[in-house]
């Protein structure tokens, strides 16, 4: 049977390498994005694998396009065995004084509220096929734990993915429905960049961070994905070995 999954922020950086890793592996992926361009883009790298890439334009935050987005999946591919719930947002480093009520619900609503409308359709849809069930990963954070100075929008959201993270791997146990979550700390990407210029530190200081390549990400993703539905992974921590994350700093 073929298997059939949904990325979102598939148009660039972990979502569309992990994109990539599935169709590859024959898997039929839909694409989800604000930006069209970019997941064609991201479905054109996979070359002879395109043909299994559904592009579904799509912003997470609203509710209304993720339920639309996730009814032309279902009736495409007709069925779904895993959402790598992806998509997010940050702001620049600054204290919480100086975020504006605007930006705050622009992150949340990319981290948090997208993360759940998107876990909720994945239910909608995985407790009624038959075969029942199948996996959800969200993309999660070393924020989580030990966040970064001037992150509080960013840091707050990822701790309540992990809140989503627990409550639906609990909640999915009757359906067959195995949740877990990847938290990642410096992929090389371009959203890391200016991790390798140098970023604010706990101490105050300003330092160059190491960065891992991606393929250690998605080699990390793809090990997830391969477990049958009766073994989950409920939280994976795949980060660059001398990121300062463990430790003083």
């Amino acid at each position: 049977m073929n298997k059939t999954a949904i990325v979102t922020g598939a148009g660039s950086g972990i979502g569309r390498a992990c994109a990539l890793a599935l169709l590859a592996e024959g898997w039929s992926v839909a694409l989800f994005g604000r930006r069209a361009d970019a997941l064609q883009a991201s479905a054109a790298l996979a070359g002879a694998n395109a043909a299994h890439a559904l592009v579904v334009p799509c912003d997470v935050g609203v509710e209304e396009q993720v339920a639309a987005a996730f009814a032309s999946v279902a009736k495409a591919f007709g069925r779904l065995d895993l959402l790598f719930n992806n998509a997010g947002a940050g702001l620049p480093p600054q204290t919480p004084d100086a975020v504006s009520g605007a930006d705050w619900r622009r992150v949340v609503d990319a981290n948090l509220n997208g993360s759940f409308y998107c876990l909720a359709q994945a239910f909608r849809i995985m407790k009624a096929q038959r075969p029942m069930g199948g996996r959800i990963v969200n993309n999660g954070s070393i924020s989580a734990y030990a966040p970064r100075p001037g992150s509080i929008a960013y840091t707050a959201t990822k701790h309540a993915v992990s809140g989503l993270t627990r409550t639906a791997a609990l909640d999915g146990r009757p359906f067959d429905i195995a949740v877990g979550q990847i938290d990642i700390g410096n992929a090389a990407s371009e959203m890391t960049e200016r991790m390798a210029q140098g970023v604010p530190q706990a101490d105050g200081s300003i330092r160059a961070e190491p960065r891992m390549e991606m393929q250690a990400v998605v080699d990390a993703f793809m090990t997830m994905v391969r477990l049958p539905l009766s073994a989950n992974m409920l939280f994976v921590n795949v980060m660059a070995t001398k990121m300062p994350f463990v430790g003083r700093g």
